[in-house]
């Protein structure tokens, strides 16, 4: 390890720089950030700058400070570095460019359709597609139906994510069309954290190909024939059309944009949660047992030809299902919120602490280290279903070194970076589980360990080394 010091102005953090020009640690970070950072806490403390490909990153790492990086968004700005990076990634023009005014806060405020009584409706529609996507799994399942998990997965969250927000492919092979963009969507996503690390879609085989022939999935010609889609997608349609300055294939890479990140991160969460609680009978057991209750309790039928409704208070209310939810997401979340400094300026901490900033620099919480600290998480690599239960109700308060934390669980980012759709991605999951686990009995068939790639870190839920089969049929 190579530190330096060079350059550093009073009360600058230590900077480790590397020793390959630009690279910096670079390489290092990429094959396992959470060791490299855990490394560079035991030696610097909690504050250090690290040289990464060109950036200068300033790791933030006791969460007692985060809540001061999080406050200070006018000073540490991050819409303006998700704009530039998506741009890249989704093939549209950057809306901080001044060509169009007002659009970045126009579509920010289409975000309500995702919160109170308009995701109510929402998750309404989303319910109901994933109703007739399992009653039609269960019509082809007589006996038991093996299958590949992260496939199975992905192919109902998909569709019903795809129907729900865009609306139904009325063609009759609506299905197939819908699994086509899903194929390619998969190719794509391959892609994506190359993307996000700024290499060159040209120099990623045929993802650029794939990219276009997605986007031009969402031009307009083609979405008008789609039927019963929904509000939130609508009202970005009517915006983008009040900019004559966006074309045609703009608007399309925007609506492509806007469903990978309404699936991106959902289906390998989704994944997660279900492979957990396949390992864990006692979690499956306690799972079950309070949806079966709940269906009895609201004297509701279960079965492929029984539409079950839930209403959000109810989905609130299932304690043991948000458990193993979140305790799935503390496990596989890994991402990393960025601030960018707007100004040099100097950062005021707890404890009399301060960080010189200078301008252009990046500011970085890395909430995985938090997930997986000892701490406040009692054996953080073991799978505890019931974390977020206390006496029979939700568990939200986390202790470190004896103290409250106000950030204890971090899978959506924090502050102006929290994800606007995190509350329907939450709805969504818990009506998979659902929907699964009162329709089917579920086991795994093969005794295979799943670990979590590490190609994602810092970009959100990881995905799985390998797939692995599991069988269902329908309950008894």
């Amino acid at each position: 390890f190579f530190f330096s010091v060079f350059n550093r102005k009073t009360g600058e953090p230590p900077l480790i720089n590397g020793w390959i020009p630009y690279l910096g640690k670079a390489l290092i970070f990429r094959k396992d950030a959470f060791k490299f950072l855990l490394d560079q806490q035991k030696k610097l403390g909690d504050i250090f700058t690290v040289h990464i490909a060109g950036r200068y990153i300033t790791f933030i790492m006791d969460p007692f400070q985060y809540v001061y990086v999080i406050r200070n968004s006018k000073q540490l700005e991050f819409h303006e570095f998700a704009d530039k990076m998506a741009s890249k990634t989704f093939d549209y023009p950057a809306l901080s460019k001044g060509k169009f005014p007002d659009l970045k806060e126009n579509l920010h405020r289409i975000y309500q359709y995702l919160q109170g009584k308009p995701l109510d409706i929402i998750s309404d529609h989303m319910m109901k597609n994933l109703q007739d996507i399992f009653e039609w799994k269960c019509s082809q399942a007589t006996d038991w139906e093996t299958e590949k998990m992260y496939k199975f997965c992905c192919s109902v969250m998909f569709e019903a994510s795809f129907v729900t927000l865009y609306g139904r492919v009325p063609a009759a092979d609506g299905h197939k069309v819908i699994s086509e963009i899903r194929d390619k969507f998969i190719k794509f996503d391959a892609s994506f954290p190359y993307l996000a690390a700024n290499i060159p879609i040209e120099l990623l085989g045929a993802t650029k190909k794939v990219r276009k022939e997605l986007i031009h999935h969402f031009l307009l010609q083609n979405m008008t024939k789609w039927l019963g889609g929904s509000k939130v997608v609508q009202a970005r349609q009517d915006i983008f059309e009040k900019y004559e300055l966006l074309g045609d294939y703009d608007k399309a890479a925007h609506h492509f944009a806007f469903l990978w990140a309404s699936v991106g991160n959902t289906i390998p969460a989704t994944f997660w949660a279900m492979y957990y609680l396949l390992r864990h009978p006692e979690a499956l057991a306690a799972v079950r047992d309070e949806i079966d209750h709940l269906l009895q309790s609201t004297g509701q039928k279960r079965g492929p030809t029984y539409n079950i409704h839930l209403t959000r208070e109810q989905l609130d209310n299932l304690v043991y299902l948000e458990s193993a939810l979140n305790e799935s997401l503390r496990m596989c979340s890994s991402s990393m919120n960025i601030r960018i400094s707007q100004e040099d300026f100097i950062l005021k901490l707890e404890g009399n602490q301060e960080v010189g900033l200078r301008k252009g620099d990046w500011i970085a919480l890395y909430p995985q280290i938090l997930h997986m600290d000892p701490e406040v998480y009692e054996d953080p690599k073991e799978y505890k279903f019931d974390r977020y239960i206390e006496n029979g109700r939700k568990k939200t308060t986390f202790y470190k070194a004896g103290r409250k934390l106000k950030y204890f669980l971090m899978p959506f980012g924090s502050g102006i970076s929290m994800c606007p759709g995190r509350f329907l991605a939450m709805n969504e999951m818990k009506m998979f589980l659902f929907l699964l686990l009162a329709h089917f009995d579920v086991e795994l068939v093969e005794n295979k360990a799943v670990r979590l790639d590490n190609s994602r870190m810092g970009l959100g839920i990881l995905l799985p080394d390998v797939d692995i089969a599991f069988r269902y049929k329908l309950r008894s």
